[in-house]
Order: structure tokens, then sequence, then C-alpha cells
């Protein structure tokens, strides 16, 4: 079994923090090699590098979820940079736009988007984009930011309509896919991820939340994100093993900070 990545978890937050080594135990216990802990507050940044640095498979981003963004709109370009420099930071963000929420005002967003891309663009590391009923002005943002410089970026959790995966993949982005492609009720989800290039999809836990099936109601984990990547490969008609080694080296290629570890190029 190839090396199997979790593109996307919160290991700072509680349920996951206070049993890190049991929980990163269970991780290696199915194959997950890897994870990318995600920060939705810079100023609980210095919390979550701490925890990156503790462990050698751990990296990190830095970055502002849109949740938050009115509580750090004094966060500036520069400061994401300076942040960003450190070597167990691979990327920026999350920050985007959620319109289902509306916990922060909607301008408020909008401005800390803008500067994450800004960070982005001027660190070479890519975005990692929330967007959750926001798919028109997501797109439009997007479009409009790319014509100033082109910049990297991750579509998280993908949620959307298939149109918003498809412009994202035509932009030069990548696609994440969750638990709620395990879902029942989630058909259109599978649907855009049978229809995407596959060297433009990773997979996620989004861990503590949206823990697929069939641990869907608990706390969610790095290690839950093998059964995310059986329904993926299932659903494009490929081995486990096969699309570990795919959503992967889409990794490697799009968080190009992180070493890629020796087993994984050797299998390349």
């Amino acid at each position: 079994m190839s090396l199997i990545v979790d593109s996307h978890c919160h290991l700072d937050y509680e349920g996951l923090a206070d049993q890190l080594a049991a929980v990163l135990a269970r991780a290696k216990e199915q194959g997950v090699g890897l994870m990318l802990s995600i920060s939705s507050r810079v100023k609980n940044f210095p919390r979550l590098l701490a925890l990156a640095e503790a462990h050698e498979n751990v990296f990190c981003t830095v970055g502002t979820h849109p949740h938050n963004a009115h509580e750090e709109l004094d966060v500036t370009v520069e400061q994401l940079v300076k942040l960003a420099r450190h070597p167990k930071v691979a990327g920026l963000g999350e920050a985007g736009l959620d319109y289902h929420y509306d916990l922060s005002p909607r301008d408020a967003q909008m401005q800390g988007f803008k500067n994450h891309i800004a960070a982005a663009r001027e660190t070479g590391l890519p975005l990692v984009i929330h967007t959750r009923m926001a798919e028109e002005d997501t797109a439009r943002l997007l479009e409009d930011e790319m014509k100033k410089g082109a910049f990297k970026a991750v579509l998280h959790c993908f949620t959307s309509q298939q149109w918003l995966a498809e412009k994202g993949v035509e932009l030069g982005l990548y696609v994440s896919f969750s638990g709620i492609l395990t879902y029942k009720n989630a058909e259109d989800i599978r649907a855009t991820a049978k229809a995407l290039p596959l060297d433009r999809i990773l997979v996620e836990t989004d861990a503590p939340f949206l823990a697929p099936v069939p641990f869907r109601g608990k706390s969610n984990e790095p290690g839950f994100v093998v059964k995310t990547l059986e329904q993926l490969a299932a659903t494009r008609g490929l081995s486990k093993s096969e699309m570990a080694y795919l959503t992967s080296a889409n990794f490697f290629r799009l968080f190009d900070k992180v070493p890629m570890p020796h087993a994984f190029r050797a299998a390349a």
C-alpha cells in the first residue's frame, strides 16, 4: 500500500489535541503517514506550529478561516508571508467565503480571502480555500485574482456544484474530497469526483468534523481518511492502492514544500 496523506485536518482542535499520541498511532496503523494540520486563526498559530514541530509527519498552514475573518482583519499580507517562511508551514489558509453560516461579515471574508491570495502568490505556497454557498463570488474572485498573477490553491472539502470544481481545475486548482463523499445522499459529490482529472484530486478528513461512513456521527480523525480514499477509488474504478498513490502524488505536487518521503519517491 502506498503512503496515504490526510491533506486537511485540525490536530490542534479539542478531541484530537488532547489525545494526539493515540490519534497519530491509529493513523499510522491505517497507513496514513502524513498529515497537514490547517490553521483557522493566526492568533492560535504558535500552538499549531509547535504541534507540527513536535511530529515529523505533521505539517501545517497559517491563516484565518472565513468564520473568523472579522477578528483578524489586522493580519497583514506581510505577516502571513513572514510566518509562512517556517520550514513546517506548507501553505496558507484556510481562507475563503462561507455564506451558509455568515459568522463573519461578507466584506471581511472577502478582504481576508484577497489577503491570503496575495500571500500565496508572493510565497509560492498553495492556498487552502474554504467555500460554502458562495460559488458565484468564489469563482469571480478566483478568476479576477488569477489575472493579477497565478497562485496555487485547493478547493477543500468540496461540496459545491460541479461547475465550480471544473472552473477551479481550469484555473489550475486542485479539489479535495472529505468523508462527505461516503454519505448516502452525496451522489452529486461522487459525480463531481468521477468527472475531474485524476491528477487534480486529493483526500482529507477535515477532522474532527465530517467523519466518513461507517464512523459518521463520531469525532473524525486522520486514520478515517482511508474510508474516503476507498470510496474515491470505487467511484473512479481504481484500486485503493492506486488511488492512494495518485492522491499522495498530487499532494506532493501541490504542497511541494513538504519533503517527499524516500520510500514514496523510490516508488514513483
